[in-house]
């Protein structure tokens, strides 16, 4: 495909590694047994979510299917029950055991991509049976090579659903074992047909004494088959677990035995000959992304990569579910050495971390090894990003350790080809972005639905709604009291003077008066004193007041001195007496 271009119509390429969740969401009664109603989501949309209907008898096959397959692994499947498996406490208590089953095997890193748990999941999705697609296409492709003869099939002895192994041989010589790999695209594949198919046909001519040699490689425009030597000794994964190298991946590495981790010497050399080679394909522009323990390849004391198609095939890395949490980790170099993190803790103590971000590593055989370890999986690491390569080459656990290798690295790849990878690698990194930022911004959300929902935030949100409420009631009485003061003042703005009788003169007005200030207001008079008994003194004067701003002085004087006698007799006409004609 071209840049951004979309897969051919009809073909749904599937993220495998994208975590599915379930939750049971209601369960009913039939005539004699009870169904469980669950509800089934891919990663965080809840648009890409789905109902399925299971019995209890479908997780118990689930489970046994699962133990056949692994080897001492116990689950908390909650036990059966033959009398008294309808009453309704019962059907409530079993549905908490069965949605914390479903809980364990979706967390569980291994368990979660394995086969059998997507099929009891996702049916629709998962329905194909991929060994025999697998088949047809190595069929076809042995009608054009008959040199080559199928010993037998290496059941699931990998963890990828669409990616199967034969055990092959070559005609002329039957002592010789082979290993052949098919792959069906995955999601991330940008590259055109034609840069698809010479890439992995380039594929046998890379040399590099930390790269399994890949014997025969060719593809078309929907998978990839690639034939390389059997190894008798396995994977570095195998020497981690002690485990042989044809057993299925579940049994191997789910539930270990022995958890023992390498020696400080091994750790050394393997981790500096897997950096080594890290920085030859950076170098190159070659995008990996695949580095984990199953996919190093043990020859005596060398360690070899595998699986350089994956990236070209478009196929999501193995830890994917890991550093999708972390917008830092957003280029396939710091995939790289974030993985190589991972591979660094499995190999030093025998088993993968528990989480990741890590807050603290158990004793290590030397410090050293955890500098290297909280620079690729601490919380700091994680958040701020990660170092390079050539960095962890310069660190005190790689830098003194000498390699003894003479053959010299070669991997010749066309100018019009790089520029088609370095296209293709922007892509995947961005669907990784966009992946994250998805991601981020879910968590973002979750957790204030969940603080917003939280038993002390409720508390808080009542307490403040409560001083609210008296907040805005003291103020509302405040106001209230302020229009009352003012509605007092503004009637009382005429009352303040004495009323003064209609037949009393008043005092001229005096030019300029308007202009004086306002007055003080009147001074409180004292107690009204009994009625003095009757006489004809004139009654003791009062204080004068004033009146509009103009003092009454004046017109007590005026009334104190009245005297009736003054007043001119006034002459009347009367002519309302009745006229006699």
């Amino acid at each position: 495909m071209a840049f951004m271009e979309k897969p051919p119509a009809g073909k749904v390429l599937l993220d495998d590694t994208v975590p599915l969740t379930a939750a049971i969401e209601a369960s009913q009664s039939l005539q004699s047994h009870t169904e469980y109603i669950i509800r089934v989501q891919r990663g965080i949309s809840v648009e890409n979510s789905w109902q399925i209907v299971r019995r209890y008898s479908d997780f118990d096959l689930l489970n046994n299917s699962l133990q056949l397959k692994i080897v001492g692994l116990s689950l908390p499947l909650p036990p059966k029950k033959l009398i008294g498996n309808m009453d309704r406490e019962f059907i409530a208590e079993r549905q908490k055991g069965l949605q914390n089953y479903l809980n364990v095997i979706t967390t569980n890193h291994i368990l979660s991509n394995c086969e059998l748990v997507k099929k009891f999941l996702d049916p629709n999705n998962y329905s194909a049976s991929y060994t025999e697609i697998a088949l047809q296409q190595v069929s076809m492709f042995f009608r054009s090579e008959p040199k080559w003869e199928v010993v037998e099939p290496l059941k699931d002895i990998g963890w990828r659903i669409r990616k199967k192994y034969f055990l092959m041989k070559i005609k002329n010589q039957p002592k010789e074992r082979l290993v052949l790999s098919w792959a069906d695209l995955g999601p991330d594949k940008y590259l055109s047909d034609k840069d698809f198919q010479c890439l992995i046909k380039l594929l046998p001519s890379c040399l590099h004494p930390y790269i399994y040699r890949v014997t025969f490689a060719t593809a078309n425009e929907s998978s990839a088959l690639l034939i390389r030597m059997f190894n008798e000794k396995g994977t570095l994964k195998d020497l981690i677990y002690k485990a042989k190298p044809k057993d299925p991946f579940l049994r191997k590495y789910c539930n270990p035995k022995k958890i023992q981790g390498l020696e400080l010497q091994q750790i050394k050399t393997y981790g500096r000959q897997i950096l080594e080679v890290l920085k030859f394909l950076h170098d190159k522009g070659f995008p990996y992304g695949h580095l984990h323990a199953s996919n190093v390849m043990l020859e005596g004391d060398t360690c070899r990569l595998l699986d350089l198609e994956n990236s070209l095939l478009g196929l999501p890395s193995f830890y994917r579910s890991y550093f999708s949490q972390f917008r830092k980790i957003n280029t396939l170099e710091s995939v790289d050495v974030h993985c190589f993190g991972h591979l660094l803790y499995e190999m030093t103590y025998g088993r993968p971390p528990d989480s990741v971000p890590v807050d603290s590593f158990p004793p290590a055989p030397s410090m050293a090894v955890v500098a290297v370890l909280e620079s690729t999986l601490s919380c700091e690491a994680c958040k701020n990003g990660m170092p390079t390569v050539s960095r962890l080459l310069q660190m005190p656990l790689f830098s003194d350790v000498l390699l003894t290798t003479s053959e010299k690295p070669q991997f010749k790849i066309p100018t019009k080809l790089k520029e088609a990878l370095r296209i293709a690698k922007e892509c995947i990194e961005k669907r990784l972005i966009e992946e994250q930022k998805q991601i981020h911004q879910h968590r973002r959300l979750t957790r204030a639905q969940s603080h917003h929902g939280s038993e002390e935030e409720r508390k808080k949100r009542k307490i403040l709604a409560r001083k609210k409420s008296k907040r805005s009631a003291v103020e509302n009485s405040e106001e209230h009291s302020a229009k009352y003061s003012n509605s007092n003042n503004s009637a009382g703005s005429g009352a303040s003077s004495p009323l003064t009788s209609p037949s009393s003169p008043t005092p001229p007005s005096t030019a300029g008066m308007s202009a004086l200030p306002p007055p003080p207001p009147p001074a409180p008079l004292p107690p009204a004193a009994p009625l003095p008994p009757a006489s004809t003194e004139v009654p003791t004067q009062l204080p004068p007041q004033a009146v509009n701003g103009v003092s009454r002085g004046a017109l007590l004087s005026s009334i104190q001195n009245f005297q009736k006698g003054t007043l001119r007799k006034a002459e009347t006409c009367d002519h309302s007496a009745p006229k006699i004609g």
